[in-house]
C-alpha cells in the first residue's frame, strides 16, 4: 500500500507542479500551457459507460453522441451526418459519417451504433431507451432505430448516449473506456483523480491541450486549489463565489439545475410500498397547504440570502426552456394569501401557540435535506422561517441518502432535478413513474396530467408536444395541484485561469457529470 501511495502522490504533485509552470508560462507569454487541470467534481462512481448512464447529465468525453447541443440548446450533429423520423414517429434513420474512428484503430460503423442502443435497452442504466423496439444497421453508415412507439424525446437518447464499439464492450469497460470521443482515458485513481489525453485521431475539432487532469476534491480542497493556482477551473458554491481569487475570473452559468419541495401527495392510510416504507402525509396531502406553501416563500430572497445572488427563482422545474409554460409561474410571495388559503380550510391556530392544528393535527411537516449539502441545508432553513410566519411548522432534518429513499414517500423532500430532457417532467409527475426510485416518490396523480404529460410522450415530434407539456404544468403547477414547491434554480460558478478562454455558455442542466465541459474542444489560451 505504501508504494501505491508513493506513486499517486508523485504523480498528483507532478501534475501540480506541471500545471503550476503551465500558468506561469501562459502569464509571461512563455509557452501555452499543454495541460488543464480541472476541479468541477462529477467522478462517475460507475465508471464511464455510456449504456449504463454516463454522460446523461453532461459531455461523455470519451465517447461520441450521434447528435449534441449548440450553445442555443438547438439540435447539431455529431457522429452523425443526418437523421430523419418516419411521419408516424417509429422509425428513426441516422446518418453515420465514414470518418470516425475508435481509439483502437477500428472504423465507427452503424453497428456499432445499433449494438450500443440495444445493449442501453437492455441494461435498465440510467438512460432510458426501453422504447426502442430494434437498432438495426441497415448498411456500413445508416442504422435504423424503431420504437415500439413514437416517443417525441426519444431525439435526447441521440444527445446523450455516447457510442461504445460492440467488439470492445466486455466486463471492464466502464473503467476502462474505448470511443470515439475528443479524450482518452489514461489513469483513473478513484477518489483522487483522473487522467484523460488528447484524441489526436478525433474527427472533430483538436482539443488545444493534450492532457485535461480532474481532481475529485471537496469545496474547502478545491478553494485551496484556485487560490494556489494548482487548476485552471475550479467549480465552487454560490456561498463562495464572490471570494477573491487572484489570477481567475469568475464564470457564472444559467442552468437549470433546480432545488424543490416534493411533497407527499397522499394521505397517510396505512400503505406502504414494497420494501414496507410508509406512504402518505395528512398534512401535505391537503391542497390548502402545499398552495399556501408556494404562496408564502418569499423564492427572491433565497436566492439573495442563500446562493448569494447567483440564480433565479424557480417557478416550476423546466424554467425557461421552449416547453415551459410561464403562465403557471409564482411570481410574488404573498404571506397575507397564504393565511387566508390556511383559514379557509379550517387550518387555525386555535390555542395561540403560532403553529396552526385542524381536527387535532399540526400544519407541519418534516423537510429531508442530504446533510452533507450546506446549501440545501440552509434552503431548507430558510424555508422552514418563511413558512412559520403564517402558521405552518417545518422541522428541517439532514439524513443520509439512504435514509432519505426509505422516507421519502411520507415525508417532504428538498430534491434537486434539471434536464435539458422533458422526459424528467414526465417521470417527476407522471402516476405511472409513482414510487419507481427516485421519480414521483410523493404518488402525486392525476388523471388530466397523466393524459397530458402521455399525449406529449406520444407526439411525433418535439415542437408538437409543447401544447401538451404546458398543459400538464398547468394541471400540477402552484396555482393548481402544487405537487411540488420549486424554489430556485443555481447558477453554476467557477473560477477560471484570467488567461483561459472556456467559450460560450450554455444553460447547464443539473450539477452531475461535468456540464461545464460541453464546448472544452474549444478552450483556448488567450496570453
Amino acid at each position: 500500500m505504501r508504494g501505491i501511495t508513493r506513486r499517486l502522490t508523485a504523480v498528483v504533485l507532478v501534475a501540480a507542479t506541471a500545471a503550476t509552470a503551465c500558468s506561469s508560462g501562459a502569464e509571461t507569454g512563455g509557452p501555452a500551457p499543454t495541460e488543464l487541470r480541472l476541479a468541477i467534481g462529477g467522478e462517475s462512481e460507475d465508471g464511464y459507460d455510456p449504456t449504463l448512464g454516463w454522460g446523461r447529465y453532461g459531455n461523455p468525453l470519451f465517447q461520441s453522441t450521434l447528435l449534441t447541443r449548440d450553445a442555443d440548446l438547438g439540435i447539431a450533429n455529431d457522429l452523425a451526418t443526418g437523421h430523419s423520423v418516419s411521419l408516424d414517429g417509429l422509425v428513426w434513420t441516422v446518418d453515420v459519417r465514414a470518418d470516425a474512428r475508435f481509439t483502437d484503430g477500428r472504423p465507427v460503423t452503424a453497428r456499432d451504433v445499433a449494438y450500443t442502443f440495444t445493449t442501453a435497452a437492455k441494461s435498465g442504466g440510467l438512460t432510458d431507451v426501453t422504447v426502442l423496439k430494434e437498432a438495426v444497421a441497415v448498411d456500413d453508415d445508416t442504422v435504423e432505430l424503431r420504437l415500439s412507439r413514437p416517443q417525441s424525446t426519444f431525439v435526447n437518447r441521440l444527445v446523450s448516449l455516447g457510442i461504445v464499439p460492440e467488439h470492445a464492450h466486455g466486463p471492464d469497460y466502464a473503467r476502462e473506456p474505448v470511443g470515439s470521443g475528443p479524450f482518452v482515458l489514461e489513469q483513473w485513481d478513484e477518489g483522487q483523480q483522473l487522467i484523460v489525453r488528447r484524441n489526436d485521431d478525433y474527427y472533430g475539432a483538436k482539443p488545444a491541450f493534450e492532457r485535461v487532469v480532474f481532481v475529485f476534491t471537496g469545496e474547502d480542497a478545491s478553494l485551496a486549489a484556485a487560490r494556489s493556482g494548482q487548476v485552471d477551473v475550479a467549480a465552487l458554491p454560490s456561498s463562495l463565489a464572490s471570494t477573491q481569487m487572484p489570477g481567475m475570473e469568475l464564470h457564472r452559468v444559467e442552468s437549470v439545475d433546480n432545488r424543490g419541495i416534493m411533497f407527499p401527495y397522499q394521505p397517510a392510510d396505512g400503505r406502504t410500498d414494497e420494501d414496507g416504507n410508509p406512504i402518505g402525509n395528512d398534512v401535505t396531502s391537503d391542497l390548502a397547504v402545499r398552495r399556501a406553501v408556494n404562496t408564502a416563500l418569499d423564492r427572491e430572497a433565497l436566492v439573495d440570502g442563500v446562493l448569494n445572488g447567483y440564480g433565479r427563482p424557480a417557478t416550476g422545474p423546466v424554467d425557461g426552456l421552449p416547453w415551459y409554460e410561464p403562465a403557471t409561474a409564482v411570481t410574488d410571495n404573498d404571506p397575507e394569501a397564504a393565511r387566508r388559503l390556511l383559514d379557509e380550510a379550517g387550518w387555525r391556530d386555535a390555542d395561540g401557540d403560532g403553529t396552526r392544528e385542524r381536527d387535532g393535527v399540526e400544519a407541519g411537516f418534516t423537510l429531508l435535506y442530504p446533510a452533507t449539502d450546506s446549501l440545501r441545508q440552509g434552503l431548507a432553513l430558510a424555508a422552514a422561517d418563511m413558512l412559520k410566519a403564517v402558521g405552518i411548522a417545518v422541522t428541517p432534518e439532514g439524513e443520509s441518502w439512504e435514509v432519505i429513499y426509505t422516507r421519502m414517500h411520507a415525508d417532504a423532500v428538498l430534491f434537486g432535478w434539471g434536464s435539458h430532457d422533458p422526459t424528467e417532467m414526465h417521470n417527476l409527475y407522471s402516476s405511472e413513474q409513482a414510487g419507481v426510485e427516485s421519480w414521483n416518490p410523493g404518488f402525486y396523480a392525476n388523471a388530466e396530467v397523466d393524459a397530458a404529460l402521455g399525449a406529449a410522450m406520444a407526439a411525433t415530434g418535439a415542437d408538437e408536444a409543447i401544447p401538451h407539456w404546458k398543459a400538464a404544468q398547468r394541471g400540477f403547477g402552484p396555482a393548481a395541484d402544487a405537487a411540488w414547491a420549486w424554489l430556485v434554480n443555481l447558477d453554476h460558478t467557477y473560477f477560471v485561469d484570467s488567461c483561459l478562454d472556456v467559450g460560450p455558455a450554455q444553460v447547464e442542466p443539473h450539477g452531475h457529470g461535468w456540464p461545464i465541459t460541453w464546448g472544452i474542444t474549444g478552450w483556448r489560451w488567450t496570453c
